[in-house]
């Protein structure tokens, strides 16, 4: 039911991976109106049907009222069935031993949720979606939330994700052509990430042996350390002073 982009690190780029996991991402999807699963996706028990009249009563502007209010910086209670650990178990266990789950709110923003079609059947009414959102936002909790605020269910039919930070499922290679891909250099993934820092030769090994160096650049959280086109490290700028966060031996 789930397609689109992943992400793969090999060797010592696999360390980037960690910077990607929190960037923010793209997503369409499918909303089914008029029913709800325990799982709020297509895969789960159908726990809900909605009445047909109750259906027929809700207007396109309905629908489009409650995306308006899931926009922006919201609190989003995450879909039980999630890998969120309770108790240091995932949430999608506990549910599959038969333990009710419910997890807390968190804060997560939605930039942009934009409704391109509205299908409607005698009992369900499809609703394709693109939404922008931060890192944690989950998509069929969203299709959950419209059913509930509409009185009438909702769960996720179909999710393709198509950008993560600043990667696009259009520049991305089938998994069966996957042996002839053609892999993105670290130093590049690291600039598109964060401001880079072009390294002399001895800065270069200072950091690549852990050092601080002392560099005449603005502060910034993460910035990344390249020579001659080779990622070094993730560094730290912090009052003139680069430290290491994450180093990149030479392979």
């Amino acid at each position: 039911m789930a397609t689109g982009l992943l992400v793969l690190g090999v060797g010592t780029a696999t360390r980037l991976l960690t910077f990607l996991v929190g960037a923010d991402k793209t997503y369409t999807a499918t909303i089914r109106l008029g029913s709800s699963t325990v799982t709020d996706d297509a895969q789960g028990e159908v726990v809900s049907l909605a009445d047909s009249g109750v259906l027929a009563n809700i207007s396109d502007a309905d629908i489009r009222e409650q995306v308006i209010k899931l926009t922006g910086t919201i609190d989003q209670r995450p879909s039980a069935v999630s890998a969120i650990k309770v108790d240091g178990k995932r949430a999608y266990d506990r549910v599959r031993a038969g333990d009710d789950v419910v997890l807390d709110a968190r804060t997560v923003t939605v930039s942009r949720f934009d409704v391109h079609s509205i299908r409607r059947t005698p009992t369900a009414i499809d609703v394709d979606v693109a939404v922008d959102c931060s890192s944690g936002t989950y998509i069929r909790a969203l299709a959950r939330d419209i059913g509930v605020a509409l009185g009438c269910g909702g769960h996720l039919t179909a999710l393709r994700r198509t950008r993560v930070g600043p990667f696009s499922v259009d520049d991305a290679c089938l998994p069966d052509a996957i042996g002839e891909a053609r892999l993105i250099a670290p130093a590049h993934v690291a600039g598109e990430l964060f401001p880079a820092w072009s390294m002399n030769d001895v800065e270069t090994t200072d950091i690549g042996h852990g050092k601080k160096v002392a560099v005449t650049r603005p502060d910034a959280p993460l910035v990344a350390a390249v020579h001659e086109g080779r990622l070094v490290a993730v560094v730290a700028v912090t009052n003139g002073v680069a430290r290491v966060v994450t180093g990149f031996p030479h392979e």
